[in-house]
């Protein structure tokens, strides 16, 4: 088989495992259910009188959904397949399968697309419910079949992505954060040129049709049209597009394939193999050396100098090494850089808004959202991945390096591994979590916000990084797969700010009776505080977090509503005392549950 036996495996072993279906039946009830939300919201408060009210709702919800999924899958693709070529590395498994007689292809294309398996299956099985949508009028069946081209050739491009960036790097929070930042710069590079590039020609084109030709955004957009648009390289707008996603798939693939036993083994195992080339060569010549002068070249015989003085480890060593030393990779360093350009561009872009004075004026008709949220919405999403993906990371690499076990033997207090972590992670992570509250320091300086409303949302940035950080340290303690608590954690960042997302476009795009809507949403948070508890009680029975995935939603939901009716004070309030609430509740049970796996104490099921 061309992909080889990696993909055969997967193809086998996949349909047998329960989460597949999970997943895939999870994603197709969370579509129905928002297409039935969006459904009860216009019934409720807009009259339908003919059959062109139900077109036009019917090509708003398509509209709606067609850039959601996209985003999700992609994301979803892309940090799949890096988790999975991560999680070979982590294991040491990745070598083992350099020494078989497996092609380059073989492992790069049979990994990436196992990977990609579950996420294939969501998209195939939303195509018909996507398909419903013609039913109602506004939407055809060719644009369903553009937007799903989009989507796959989008899904390939960052599931390829992810592959070849886990492959280039030791590290998992190397990999995972150069993806999600990669992804960024992607789309908001092109969208960039859209802007700004309309009067700046290249040869025959502008740079703004490069932009349109280039960016997932805008070709989703022109495949979710009932008349595509014709002002790219190529006409449609999402032909092009699917030609340059595929052209960058099979570069990406290639360059993996090729440098693929250039890149691995890493550098943190090449020093060890020579080290023990090394010790072999000595003990060789040792044999050829009398007795007196083996006997002198002992070890009981050396005579050991220190050069230097060591280092002086602090009262709280998990703390001392996650800030002291290189325990993420000296490469983090690349995150880094890539960050501060991405800060560089989002700076650049709120510079230019602030000195046309476009930086208060409304985005759209509904005046609602300012365009600086553009810039900052998804930089703000970027920097709170990165931090919940090193937050995740510092536990999965402890066990899968099997530190914890030694911890048995330790007098570390759960209570020190805990704050030492916490403490690490905000370390390693400054830029990311200091940089957005400069931003917004800017945009209040150059009139865009209010002093009061620059307190609020500093403040909350500040807490929602704290929340992501505990939301990772509690699923790396929970979950013993470093895949699946990687996945979950880094999915439930995205799916709360999707979800927020999704619940203001559908209250901007439907209506503006924000008071009447609780009882449409109510399936739609119902569903949010069933999955919020799935993932963060299940495994650990607490009535603090079921009480927290409970209320979660619906807090949240009424601080969207605040935040569109103006009312910020009661948005910080709600935010801050429930989110603030959860992340006590998670660091609770994260103590007893680091006692419990560190057999210190007996979980309840063992008495």
């Amino acid at each position: 088989m061309f992909f080889g036996p990696l993909l055969t495996r997967e193809l086998v072993v996949q349909p047998r495992r329960p989460q597949l279906f999970l997943a895939r039946g999870v994603y197709v009830t969370a579509v129905l259910v928002l297409m039935s939300t969006a459904w009860l919201v216009l019934a409720g408060t807009q009259l339908v009188r003919n059959i062109g009210d139900l077109a036009r709702f019917g090509s708003m919800l398509f509209q709606i959904l067609a850039p959601l999924q996209l985003a999700l899958l992609a994301f979803q693709a892309a940090m799949t397949s890096a988790s999975a070529v991560a999680q070979e590395k982590d294991k040491k498994t990745l070598l083992l399968l350099l020494m078989t007689q497996l092609a380059n292809r073989e492992l790069v294309l049979g990994k990436l697309l196992g990977s990609m398996l579950p996420v294939l299956s969501m998209l195939l099985a939303s195509a018909p419910v996507m398909v419903l949508l013609t039913l109602l009028g506004g939407v055809s069946t060719s644009q369903v079949f553009r937007v799903l081209v989009v989507t796959l050739v989008t899904m390939l491009a960052a599931g390829s992505l992810g592959s070849t960036v886990a492959l280039a790097r030791e590290k998992t929070f190397q990999a995972l954060s150069v993806t999600a930042l990669l992804i960024v710069l992607w789309v908001g590079l092109f969208e960039a040129a859209v802007i700004v590039g309309p009067e700046i020609r290249l040869g025959s084109i502008t740079l703004a049709q490069v932009g349109e030709a280039a960016s997932p955004l805008r070709a989703i957009l022109s495949a979710a049209h009932p008349f595509s648009t014709t002002r790219s390289l190529l006409a449609p707008i999402e032909l092009a597009y699917t030609l340059i996603a595929l052209s960058l798939t099979v570069l990406l693939n290639v360059l993996a394939i090729v440098q693929l036993r250039v890149w691995n083994p890493g550098r943190d195992i090449m020093p060890t193999t020579a080290a023990m080339e090394g010790e072999f060569s000595s003990a060789a010549g040792m044999m050829d050396v009398s007795d007196e002068q083996a006997r002198s070249t002992h070890v009981d015989a050396r005579v050991r100098t220190v050069n230097r003085k060591s280092r002086e480890v602090w009262d709280n060593p998990i703390l001392w090494r996650e800030a002291c030393t290189w325990a993420y990779g000296r490469k983090v360093i690349v995150v880094r850089i890539a960050y501060l350009l991405l800060f560089a561009g989002v700076m650049f872009g709120l510079y230019q808004a602030a000195t046309s004075g476009q930086v208060t004026r409304p985005s759209d008709a509904a005046g609602i959202v300012p365009p600086a949220v553009r810039l900052l919405a998804p930089f703000c999403l970027v920097s709170l991945v990165i931090v919940n993906a090193l937050a995740v990371n510092s536990i999965t690499n402890e066990r899968d390096g099997g530190a914890l076990d030694l911890l048995l033997v330790t007098d570390i207090s759960p209570l020190e591994f805990i704050a030492g972590k916490l403490g690490g992670v905000a370390w390693v992570t400054k830029e990311m979590i200091l940089l957005p509250i400069l931003l917004l320091a800017y945009l209040s300086i150059s009139g865009g916000l209010s002093l009061q409303n620059f307190c609020y949302a500093a403040m909350g940035l500040l807490l929602m990084s704290l929340f992501v950080m505990t939301l990772g340290i509690h699923y790396g303690l929970n979950y013993a797969s470093s895949r699946t608590a990687i996945g979950v954690s880094l999915g439930t960042v995205f799916f709360l700010f999707l979800g927020v997302v999704t619940l203001i476009l559908l209250m901007i795009s439907f209506s503006s009776s924000f008071q009447t809507q609780l009882a449409p949403f109510l399936a739609f948070i119902v569903g949010g505080s069933v999955g919020l508890y799935v993932t963060l009680g299940n495994r650990n029975q607490s009535q603090a977090i079921a009480l927290s995935s409970l209320l979660l939603p619906f807090a949240t939901f009424f601080a969207i509503t605040s935040f569109l009716l103006g009312h910020w004070l009661q948005v910080f309030l709600v935010v801050a005392a429930t989110y603030g609430f959860t992340t006590v509740a998670m660091l609770v049970p994260a103590i007893s549950a680091f006692d419990v796996a560190m057999g210190r104490t007996k979980s309840a099921g063992d008495e």
